[in-house]
């Protein structure tokens, strides 16, 4: 037994100790409310992680659920089914901009964020050849939590207690071009960037800065690949978040808001650079099951007909305003309804982003510190202009008494 498991205090739970015990238990949800066991009522202003972009329990993806469980569940990728080619053709018309013939793009489904970033890692070490499989990511970043997603991610302190990771990863300077070209050599083959960085502390990146990586990228003879695990699907008031600044990936990641809770991931590549990979290359045994693609492709219906990055756009400005207008708000950043509010300090001290998030958890919305002076929220795309006020005012009521060091 290890020096670490003698340290770790028995518990009585049947869940390995990879996060900290719930403070609350939601039994039921429906649009941005949920209840808990006591039945008590709260605004989800996070969306499960920007997941539930449609919300709650949305009676579309129901019926699609209800619908395709009854029909086939699974039948490994051995075969063929009707449901995932659909969902693949979307993506890439979203990507793309436009319906296209033949396709712009294909599309390997998989499970979560992590592992279609996986997808992309091995796609552009096939797609480099030997010696030519280094992908160079940010600091601040987030790519997943597998060994090479954690090391693609620009976070050391993550890295420091898995140690040995898998080699070829190297990390600069977040939204520095100058720095991303000097780090690379020839063993370089991708940049694997966020539009926003969404763990990170929800930073932007900026235009002039994605077409600098786009521009080294085709001279250097590189991928650009994306990550919009977090920003895809209209989360940041474009389909995707790359759409904001007027260039065109190679090679794009995607997941949570796909499913709208169902565990589906995806990874995007150019028609060109996905004929790297051969049969035998990558595989998964649940990617792209009936199930999965089948909410996936009601999600994507839902979010076209209702024009979600529209819904994103306005919502956003009328959150950013009113927060902006909050007691104790320092600042307002990021896109669309990926947000992040700076605390300033106070009279009393420093305000401690957890400090707020357990009081306004306390108080019935749902948010989460996502760095120690930084408030996240991302509420459900359709969010309405009642619940964004409701939300706000219990933020205020919060500042106005909690959240001091």
């Amino acid at each position: 037994m290890t020096a670490t498991a003698i340290a770790t205090p028995a518990t009585s739970s049947p869940l390995m100790p990879t996060y900290a015990p719930p403070p609350v238990t939601f039994v039921r949800g429906e649009g941005t409310q949920l209840w808990d066991v006591d039945g008590k009522r709260y605004l989800d202003f996070l969306s499960g992680l920007a997941v539930t972009s449609l919300g709650h329990s949305h009676p579309v993806v129901a019926d699609a659920l209800n619908a395709q469980a009854r029909t086939l569940l699974h039948t490994s990728n051995l075969f063929g089914t009707v449901v995932g080619p659909e969902v693949a053709t979307t993506i890439d018309e979203l990507i793309s901009g436009a319906a296209t013939e033949p396709t712009a793009g294909q599309v390997f489904f998989c499970n979560s964020g992590a592992e279609a970033n996986e997808c992309a890692i091995k796609l552009a070490r096939k797609w480099g050849g030997r010696g030519r499989h280094v992908v160079v990511s940010a600091y601040g970043s987030f790519h997943g939590r597998t060994l090479a997603t954690l090391h693609a991610t620009g976070q050391p302190a993550k890295h420091e207690v898995f140690w040995p990771l898998p080699e070829g990863f190297r990390h600069v300077a977040w939204c520095d071009a100058d720095a991303l070209e000097a780090s690379l050599d020839p063993s370089v083959s991708a940049v694997l960037l966020e539009p926003v960085q969404g763990e990170g502390g929800v930073n932007s990146a900026t235009a002039e800065y994605f077409a600098a990586v786009r521009r080294i990228c085709d001279e250097r003879g590189l991928l650009f690949m994306v990550d919009e695990v977090q920003t895809g699907f209209g989360r940041t008031g474009e389909w995707f978040g790359f759409q904001h600044f007027g260039v065109e990936p190679d090679v794009v990641t995607m997941a949570k808001a796909l499913g709208n809770g169902v565990p589906i991931g995806a990874c995007w590549a150019r028609r060109d650079v996905a004929a790297a990979f051969v049969p035998g290359d990558h595989a998964t045994t649940f990617g792209g099951t009936p199930l999965a693609t089948a909410a996936a492709r009601a999600v994507l219906a839902e979010m076209q007909r209702i024009d979600a990055p529209r819904l994103a756009r306005a919502a956003g400005a009328r959150l950013t305003e009113r927060l902006s207008a909050v007691s104790g708000v320092k600042e307002v950043r990021g896109l669309g309804l990926l947000i992040a509010v700076e605390l300033e300090a106070s009279d009393g001290g420093p305000r401690d982003a957890k400090a707020v998030s357990d009081a306004a958890l306390d108080a019935g919305l749902v948010v989460n510190a996502v760095t120690a002076n930084a408030l996240r929220l991302a509420p459900p795309l359709n969010v309405s202009d009642d619940e964004i006020d409701e939300a706000v005012a219990i933020l205020a009521t919060v500042m106005a008494g909690e959240g001091r060091a």
